[in-house]
């Protein structure tokens, strides 16, 4: 069985704990620059580098939450994965977009970095890194659709993310791309090439969403050749990304889809272990409840304040 605590409930950012069945601890904070004590922040990002210290070259990594700026962690949802005694063991750093559009901007989850240190990769820890934070975000925002974008040349990546949200360009299957897949791309593009690392002289094929020459903007520890990047085990997504990108010069994808109703269910349906899935279930009532529950609460209750919708009256 899962446990779960909620921590902090009346605070305005998420910070879920839970332990899996197979006795891992599982931390989500959101937006850990704007509220964490400088201590608790260091820890924090401590366990990251600790992480890709044992999953990456000796030289690392040198852009988002390894640059050590403070704004970058006032913008990210960190899952961090720990063993039960403590040590961090895998984690996700997600980041929460703002993109440029009209007639309002679009809020857009980028996967971001994901790190599993050698040792547990063949813990089927993928439901929990991709899938767990964008569940949550969505039942924070009452089932209202969110965009993910996802820039990677690892087939097994491409492959997860093709199958776990909707509407997904590009893909094997080539699906389709509309005309806000396109618009999103471009604005990523001009305005976020940091945030996954890739630098300025990067080009970027909007007929098949791939950043040619992607490692050049501090990512150049994650390059890596076709042999070397993990394969899905369907082999379509292998010879799809086989096919599309090159490997020596150093490409990517540009993946973008949506975490909507369907793409829940698929992810409570095909991705999570059956032994999970009734506490997740339960962390996220626990996470909906502020978001839902409360202001129902809240708004029966006559004697209190609810804003600008019930300014506070004392007729004493």
């Amino acid at each position: 069985m899962i446990t779960t605590i909620f921590k902090a409930l009346g605070r305005r950012q998420m910070d879920v704990s839970l332990r899996t069945k197979g006795g891992h601890r599982v931390r989500i904070v959101e937006r850990p620059g704007e509220w964490m004590e400088d201590r608790d922040l260091e820890a924090l990002c401590a366990d990251l580098r600790r992480i890709a210290a044992e999953t990456l070259p000796a030289d690392g990594l040198n852009y988002g939450v390894f640059a050590g700026d403070a704004s970058t962690m006032k913008q990210v949802v960190i899952t961090l994965v720990s063993r039960a005694d403590g040590t961090p063991i895998a984690f996700n750093a997600l980041v929460i977009m703002q993109i440029a559009t009209v007639p309002a901007p679009t809020e857009v989850l980028h996967l971001g970095l994901v790190m599993i240190v050698p040792s547990e990769r063949s813990q089927n820890l993928s439901w929990v890194l991709y899938g767990l934070t964008c569940f949550l975000i969505l039942l924070r925002r009452q089932l209202r659709p969110i965009w993910v974008s996802n820039v990677t040349q690892v087939p097994a990546v491409v492959g997860m993310v093709s199958r776990m949200f909707s509407d997904v360009w590009p893909r094997p299957d080539q699906g389709r791309r509309s005309l806000t897949h396109l618009l999103l791309a471009r604005r990523i593009m001009e305005e976020k090439r940091a945030v996954f690392g890739v630098g300025p002289d990067a080009e970027f094929d909007e007929t098949r969403f791939v950043i040619k020459n992607a490692y050049t903007g501090g990512s150049d520890g994650l390059k890596k050749t076709f042999e070397e990047a993990p394969k899905h085990r369907q082999d379509a997504f292998n010879a799809f990304c086989a096919q599309e990108l090159d490997y020596a010069r150093g490409d990517d994808l540009l993946q973008l889809g949506r975490m909507d109703l369907a793409a829940m269910r698929t992810y409570l349906s095909q991705e999570v272990p059956k032994s999970a899935l009734a506490g997740l279930l339960l962390t996220g009532a626990i996470v909906a409840l502020r978001r839902v529950l409360l202001p129902v609460v809240y708004w029966a209750d006559s004697t209190k304040r609810w804003s600008i919708l019930r300014p506070f009256r004392d007729d004493a």
